[in-house]
């Protein structure tokens, strides 16, 4: 509220006060009383918006879900709350998250091993300043034909930096023993959400026993605060880094085993990957969530 009007005249004041109290004064503390009465009342259950009238346009002023007294009403406090503009659930929209290195697609037998090549130089310069994280995902076709198994794994998406993620088409190079190596090998540690379900596939398809596995969903657990919960890639993304994972159906169930993939299937597949070793290497630099231990002060 705006500070009252000087007076005419000087009135006392008394050394251990700056204001004079006046009924304005008043009239602004009971106004605020009756609010917070009001707001301590509901405070364990949210107001009911769907019975607050609209506010009428243009008025600048919303509709307040604790209405003061109306002698007080004049006087209320800028803090009381006031109902959503809109109704029903909005999503946040955040900007989507997307791998923007460079994409080393691989068709045949000998690109997947000059890839795998390159990958594996890249870990034995890196593990010497710790252990290497490698983001590790599969993609296949979902929907077999009636009556055959489910579809093999068709593709592969290994990430370990920024700069660089390796897609294997392996449906149609098969899995060299290079990167049967690799996979299997304890120098990288393979990172993603439901990691051991991909692990489980590729050995049934390839029988590749992928190894060592680190759950992201396990990984968030223990470093974020809040109860245990069964974590999505896209819901982690939202959580770490604010962003939007996007998960178009028409892509992630799309035909894997196609000839050659589209830009968007393979923009779709390294970001994935990009974004399970980027939230690897975020979580493993936090400190281990320790709830506070509340104590009695006697």
């Amino acid at each position: 509220m705006e500070p009252a009007a000087p007076p005419a005249l000087p009135c006392p004041v008394d050394d251990d006060d700056d204001f004079y109290w006046d009924a304005e004064a008043e009239a602004e503390l009971q106004a605020i009383e009756a609010a917070y009465a009001a707001e301590s009342a509901k405070r364990r259950r949210l107001p009911d918006w769907s019975k607050t009238p609209a506010a009428p346009a243009p008025a600048p002023v919303r509709p307040r879900p604790n209405p003061v007294p109306a002698a007080a009403s004049a006087s209320s406090p800028s803090w009381v709350l006031s109902p959503p503009t809109c109704q029903g659930s909005v999503k946040a929209r955040y900007q989507q998250v997307s791998f923007s290195g460079k994409i080393v697609y691989c068709r045949t037998g000998a690109e997947v091993e000059k890839a795998t090549r390159e990958i594996v130089r890249k870990i034995e310069s890196m593990k010497a300043s710790g252990p290497v994280s490698l983001g590790f995902d599969l993609e296949w076709k979902p929907f077999p034909r009636r009556g055959e198994p489910p579809c093999k794994v068709a593709l592969m998406q290994l990430c370990l930096d920024k700069t660089h993620c390796y897609l294997m088409h392996i449906i149609h190079s098969g899995v060299p023993p290079i990167l049967k190596s690799l996979l299997e090998d304890s120098s990288s540690v393979k990172v993603g959400v439901c990691i051991d379900n991909d692990a489980r596939k590729m050995f049934n398809d390839y029988e590749v026993h992928v190894q060592p596995l680190m759950d992201l969903s396990t990984v968030a657990n223990v470093k974020l605060a809040g109860t245990y919960k069964r974590w999505s890639l896209a819901a982690l993304t939202e959580m770490i880094t604010c962003k939007e994972l996007p998960k178009p159906g028409n892509i992630r169930m799309g035909n894997w085993e196609s000839f050659v993939l589209s830009k968007k299937q393979l923009e779709y597949a390294a970001t994935d990957a990009y974004i399970s070793w980027y939230l690897y290497e975020v979580l493993r630099s936090l400190p281990d969530y320790t709830p506070d231990i509340e104590t009695e002060v006697v």
